[in-house]
């Protein structure tokens, strides 16, 4: 089964260039397209490329408007990549398991399942939890006591949730992701040098449309809570500290480590291997740059601007100080 091109159209707000009858069924790069299948071109280069390929159409920005009479159908967007994104999703919906529970898993009878979930084999979900519709729980993962996850969630294999955390809807978890751990908090005797630890009771929210990434680590907060806000996507292999607030669509890349009870504003872009210490305060729109670190509470802002090193700096800033390195070394050989 296919969609139309007509209704495709009208469902990414494009304009569509040529037959709207053409059924696609999948998407595809330029390079192994086929007869029904949707490819993107991001620029007029990759369209002429894409005109000459196998795909059935092609999404294309405001550019395409200058080919006259293409030989294959064109859907026009002003933002081409998201359009082909939101068409993805539309040719290939994501798939979803047979509703039920499977004869391994353990559910407790307290616990809360909706009719239209799915809980996998050997998944374990505890007294209290509760899983919303058409949410599905993948094979060995653990939703801990009084846990909830809501409508709409895709939980894979070996996920472990702990008691009382809070999932909101439309939210992916990726496999070996652990939230909701206790946080590194210990407190030092000055007279014996020994560790106690820090009372680890406060809560872990995950708000709506949250994709979180493949052996992701989320601790809960130590007397709060730690907050992930609506829309944030988080890497595989990320470490987030107790108490930590993550505000609305901030994107995190692997393996970066963020320390207790740090905030980040919304819409902040962090690198790969970023570092940040504890109690910082990341501003809105602000782009830390891939291995660079945060000092311990230190505020960093300013919307749209990268920031480099350690400690982190404006990239301008960065690059002045490298090339005056440099030239000193010049000068000493």
């Amino acid at each position: 089964m296919g969609v139309s091109l007509h209704a495709l159209a009208a469902a990414i707000s494009a304009d569509l260039i040529g037959p709207g009858d053409v059924e696609i069924s999948n998407v595809a790069s330029i390079r192994s397209a086929g007869e029904r299948d949707l490819v993107f071109a991001e620029d007029e280069g990759l369209l002429w490329q894409a005109l000459s390929s196998g795909a059935a159409a092609i999404i294309a920005g405001e550019f395409a408007r200058a080919i006259e009479s293409p030989q294959k159908p064109l859907l026009v967007a002003s933002q081409a990549k998201l359009a082909f994104a939101r068409a993805a999703k539309i040719v290939k919906p994501a798939s979803t398991a047979k509703t039920g529970v499977h004869p391994s898993a353990v559910i407790d009878a307290r616990a809360s399942v909706a009719s239209s979930a799915s809980i996998g084999p050997n998944a374990c979900v505890e007294a209290g939890a509760s899983i919303g519709a058409h949410s599905r729980v993948g094979p060995g993962t653990v939703v801990g006591e009084n846990a909830a996850i809501g409508e709409r969630c895709f939980i894979e294999a070996n996920v472990t949730i702990y008691p009382r955390v809070r999932v909101g809807n439309n939210v992916r978890i990726h496999s070996g992701a652990v939230l909701g751990s206790d946080g590194f908090g210990y407190v030092r005797d000055r007279k014996t040098g020994r560790y106690e630890q820090f009372p680890q009771v406060g809560g872990l929210i995950i708000e709506d449309d949250v994709e979180i990434g493949a052996a992701v680590t989320i601790d809960r907060g130590a007397l709060e809570n730690t907050v992930i806000g609506r829309g944030t996507k988080i890497d595989n292999l990320v470490h987030v500290g107790h108490n930590v607030s993550i505000e609305e669509d901030v994107v995190i890349a692997a393996q970066t480590g963020i320390s207790g009870s740090v905030e980040i504003k919304r819409g902040a872009i962090i690198g790969g291997q970023v570092g940040i210490g504890d109690h910082a305060r990341i501003e809105e729109g602000v782009i830390l740059g891939s291995g660079s670190g945060v000092l311990t509470k230190k505020i960093v802002r300013g919307k749209g601007i990268v920031f480099w090193g350690t400690p982190a700096k404006p990239l301008r800033q960065y690059l002045r100080e490298l090339a005056a390195l440099a030239r000193l070394a010049r000068r000493s050989e």
